[in-house]
């Protein structure tokens, strides 16, 4: 259950997971045959990322470059180089006009897509940065880092201090989602933590295992969190209950993605012997597994309309599956 700090919020009673007649989506529709490789990366790729149209794919990794794509016709578009460590995350604004990304400099960049030219660099994390979100405004940035801090940089402002420092957590804070007004951290210490900036209010979810992702359902009831005891576990947001849990792939070391896919109807993720699963939302039953990549499997993105995925790896290439 919940532990909230600051004014206290209502709570909820349990909430079974409703099954709409779009969610019975059989396993064939599943993005399982490989339409593309997408190679282009000198090692290790950290993530990759449908933008928000799910038109053009981010990727960005160990080589510490950033490369835009159309995973759709297997096309590199851009690269971006100015980080001087390897670059763990990205994410673009949703009219795909600017950037952001983040990683073993300690910096996080913000981008001009179309010049590829840095149009500010934000320094304040002491260490390592591991995520980075815009705000669906996308004026906002908000990190998270090694130094177990969230951190919200305005990109209108040419101060380089952060709007907000967030530093309640006890261990590295290893993924972030926001939604309008609150801003979701997963961390190492072993908890979810959601911020509602508003009302300055924290309310804390204990799994008791470091957590190392953390992704929203598509109708923002539900947050998945990726641990790693090689467990997925699905909490309720107005509750804190633990809805359901996941497992049958190994997940003890490396940071992997998982999410939703855009129904609702399946929980994807990647592992760390290259398989992707696939699991039923409401039964937690694994419906589907495939050998995705020869190394570790770090990022699964899920487009947001059609069946189709990315996942990127340890192996250096990005793939691209369809049904």
């Amino acid at each position: 259950m919940h532990e909230t700090k600051g004014t206290q919020g209502g709570g909820g009673e349990g909430v079974s997971i409703p099954r709409s007649e779009e969610e019975e989506m059989s396993v064939e529709d599943l993005p399982r045959k490989e339409v593309n490789v997408l190679k282009g990366h000198e090692g290790a790729v950290l993530a990759a990322r449908f933008n928000a149209d799910g038109n053009y794919c981010l990727s960005c990794g160990k080589d510490r470059t950033i490369r835009l794509w159309n995973p759709h016709r297997g096309i590199h578009i851009k690269t971006y180089k100015s980080h001087g460590r390897e670059v763990r995350d990205v994410h673009v604004t949703t009219d795909n006009s600017k950037l952001c990304s983040c990683g073993g400099d300690r910096q996080i960049f913000y981008w001009d897509v179309a010049t590829g030219r840095v149009i500010r660099k934000f320094r304040g994390h002491d260490g390592e940065v591991n995520g980075v979100k815009f705000h669906e405004y996308s004026s906002v940035v908000v990190s998270a880092g090694y130094d177990q801090s969230l951190r919200a940089w305005d990109c209108r402002s040419h101060s380089t201090e952060p709007i907000q420092i967030i530093d309640t957590f006890a261990d590295s804070v290893m993924s972030i989602c926001l939604t309008k007004t609150e801003i979701i951290g997963g961390s190492v210490d072993g908890t979810v933590r959601t911020f509602d900036i508003r009302i300055g209010r924290e309310i804390s979810d204990n799994l008791g295992q470091p957590v190392n992702c953390v992704s929203m359902s598509n109708d923002g009831n539900c947050v998945l969190a990726g641990c790693l005891d090689s467990t997925l576990r699905l909490l309720d947001r107005s509750t804190g209950e633990l809805l359901q849990e996941y497992k049958g792939h190994t997940n003890k070391s490396y940071k992997l993605d998982c999410c939703l896919t855009n129904t609702d109807a399946h929980v994807t993720g990647g592992s760390e012997d290259g398989f992707i699963y696939f699991w039923d939302l409401v039964d937690a039953s694994v419906v589907s597994t495939l050998k995705a990549h020869t190394s570790v499997v770090t990022s699964v993105s899920y487009h947001p309309e059609e069946n189709c995925m990315v996942t990127s790896s340890v192996d250096g290439t990005i793939r691209v599956w369809k049904t």
